[in-house]
């Protein structure tokens, strides 16, 4: 039966996207709405479809198509309704299209006689973007319940910050020259006024641009983890190459990057492991930088590897999801965070990892353009 004008005009505005393309709320759920219907004959081959649904599942589908040859789940759901005469319902069936990519379907088969031909209606409805929906809707609210809580804890940290300050500027006072007195100030400062921001408008932080020394930062980082790296032996191994190395950036998230990254190396590394800090001078092609409009230009690229126990694919592939972790005591949102902030300053972020070899993240911001 042919559908109205108006219908098929809605259904040729849908986009075909991939499902792993960038993410769109109104075009989920337009794709959630939509459908495709197949006339199966007795003999399981189809006799009409459609319009525009020849092109279900990324390959030609026209009428004389046998229905085995797109899916035999599809076949024996058409002839259990052939052969029961009822109504049958997958709720969720998985089919590969010729591109191989599964897509997830809602598949009714509706039995029919027609001029005393016993045929069947085969319904499918994509709802591969409604899965999607559904997680993206379930991280967004995990997010929106985190920053409630985010804003709840940090009304409580202000106040014992005051009396933390208080002890430390005390004992700044009287160790002046201890090569981690600034570090400490420095520190305390910057969480207060994450502080201060959480309690204002729950958001993060806009990147205060500035000239920044990467080798600076660095040496910041690496100086934060003094500690952990000393528990375990971990030997760093510095090359810092890049002439020159500064970069228009905000310091404090710039450092939160490294720290992070950081960490993350540490805690995957065995005792007596080793870490490796990198700079160098790049110029990436315009499939590797943050914004295209800088492709060509300089960029430092910092490469932090680590000899720890490297990831599997699977985890590597979700590696920057909310929430996501491999850790037992993991929060899974260090590694968003810091792809934001790289991202906000215009750069971009890559991971290379095998298991048991280890991990190396690279980290590419654009290079400050010379003055004179």
């Amino acid at each position: 039966m042919p559908l109205p004008d108006a219908t098929m005009a809605a259904r040729r505005q849908i986009s075909t996207a991939e499902p792993d393309g960038e993410f769109n709320l109104a075009t989920a759920l337009r794709a959630c709405l939509s459908c495709c219907h197949f006339v199966i004959g007795r003999d399981g081959a189809v006799l009409a479809c459609t319009p525009d649904d020849g092109d279900f599942l990324s390959r030609q589908i026209a009428p004389g198509t046998r229905l085995a040859s797109v899916s035999m789940a599809l076949e024996e759901l058409a002839g259990r309704a052939q052969t029961t005469g009822e109504t049958q319902v997958v709720p969720v069936l998985v089919l590969h299209g010729a591109d191989g990519a599964p897509r997830q379907v809602r598949a009714t088969a509706v039995p029919l006689v027609c001029g005393g031909e016993s045929l069947v209606i085969l319904n499918l409805a994509d709802t591969t973007r409604f899965v999607l929906c559904q997680k993206r809707l379930a991280q967004l609210d995990r997010l929106a319940t985190s920053g409630t809580l985010a804003a709840s804890m940090a009304h409580e940290i202000k106040n014992a910050l005051v009396a933390v300050k208080t002890f430390v500027d005390l004992l700044i006072e009287k160790n002046k020259d201890d090569e981690l007195a600034e570090l400490v100030q420095r520190e305390l400062a910057r969480v207060n006024t994450l502080v201060r921001q959480l309690l204002r408008n729950g958001a993060s932080p806009q990147p205060e641009y500035v000239p920044v020394r990467l080798h600076d930062v660095l040496e910041h980082s690496l100086l934060m983890i003094r500690a952990q790296l000393s528990d375990k032996l971990i030997c760093v191994n510095r090359t810092f190459a890049a002439a020159p190395d500064v970069v228009q950036g905000d310091p404090q998230q710039l450092e939160q990057v490294f720290v992070n990254l950081l960490l993350n190396a540490v805690e995957a590394t065995g005792p007596q492991g080793s870490l490796t800090v990198q700079t160098e001078c790049f110029t990436p092609p315009s499939a590797a930088v943050g914004d295209p409009a800088r492709a060509g230009q300089p960029h430092v690229r910092v490469s932090v590897a680590d000899t720890g126990t490297g990831m599997a694919p699977e985890a590597l592939a979700r590696m920057f999801e909310p929430f996501f972790t491999t850790k037992s005591h993991g929060t899974g949102l260090g590694l968003l965070i810091s792809q934001r902030i790289v991202q906000q300053h215009h750069g971009a972020i890559q991971v290379e990892s095998q298991p048991n070899k280890g991990t190396t993240f690279r980290v590419l911001l654009p290079a400050r353009p010379e003055t004179a």
